[in-house]
């Protein structure tokens, strides 16, 4: 049986820390690596990203979004360059934020992490709204087979705040879906895992107190796909400060902070990014 992605990612972090480089391929980015705003452009920019990133990060995050607004052709893109970060070796998070029930869910399922997917990806963002539950009941093969998910939980743009804020039985739902992923993760993992597959998307900008979500967890740990570094304001050398002990499960997300420094800068930016990271979880 294929290894499961809470050890997949266990591994990453041991070889390459926990950086994750983000593919967001902005029209503004374009122009700071010289290129047209288009599916050429497109295709040199992630294939370009992908094979400077690898040695230096274990994990990417392609944004599926900016490769979508250029309809089939950026979707293949897409498959390319997830193929190829899947051969050098990194854990790719595809960041679609999909989310649905019954049989459509399953299709977004086996579009992302099926056998045989043309989109390579290790593990898939999903929005949880419609019941986190149902959605887990679904991923059993897929857990087979190494795959994992990260459901949107605490999210920094202020208009989530209505929904996630919103109180059930005293808890928010952010803290439900917060703790439903722990208890997940206890009945999904294999014996000896530090993580499970099942993962939160955490803004790295946010109180997580405001939301009533305790960060201590004992036993298999929930990663955190933590976007906000760089662009939106959190900085990776205040990891520590605002993760506690739950630093040590954190992904930590950078895009257009190391990006938009353009091709050739691109490899010490990220360099710079890891060392800043790495000193602030031996801090």
């Amino acid at each position: 049986m294929p290894s499961s992605f809470g050890f997949k990612l266990n591994q990453a972090f041991e070889q390459h820390g926990q950086l994750c480089v983000g593919i967001d391929p902005h029209e503004s980015l374009f122009d700071a690596w010289g290129l047209d705003n288009n599916v050429q452009g497109l295709d040199y920019f992630a294939n370009k990203v992908v094979e400077l990133s690898a040695g230096l990060v274990g994990i990417i995050k392609p944004q599926v979004s900016f490769f979508e607004r250029f309809g089939s052709e950026g979707f293949r893109v897409l498959e390319i360059t997830n193929q190829r970060a899947t051969d050098a070796g990194l854990v790719v998070i595809s960041d679609a934020k999909r989310g649905d029930i019954g049989s459509t869910m399953i299709a977004y399922l086996d579009a992302w992490l099926g056998r045989g997917s043309s989109f390579a990806s290790d593990a898939l963002t999903v929005n949880p709204f419609l019941g986190l539950r149902t959605a887990s009941d679904f991923m059993q093969p897929y857990l087979e087979r190494g795959k994992g998910v990260f459901a949107l939980v605490a999210t920094s743009n202020p208009e989530g705040a209505s929904v996630q804020l919103a109180s059930r039985d005293s808890q928010t739902v952010s803290e439900q879906i917060w703790n439903e992923l722990h208890e997940l993760n206890q009945v999904t993992s294999a014996a000896g895992d530090r993580f499970g597959s099942f993962g939160a998307v955490l803004g790295a900008t946010l109180d997580f107190r405001r939301f009533g979500i305790r960060l201590d967890q004992g036993g298999v740990k929930t990663p955190i796909l933590a976007p906000g570094f760089g662009a939106q304001g959190a900085h990776l050398r205040d990891v520590r400060k605002i993760f506690g002990d739950a630093s040590g499960q954190v992904i930590a997300n950078v895009s257009r902070s190391v990006l938009e420094s353009g091709q050739q800068a691109f490899p010490e930016a990220v360099k710079r990014a890891a060392d800043d990271l790495r000193s602030s979880l031996r801090g």
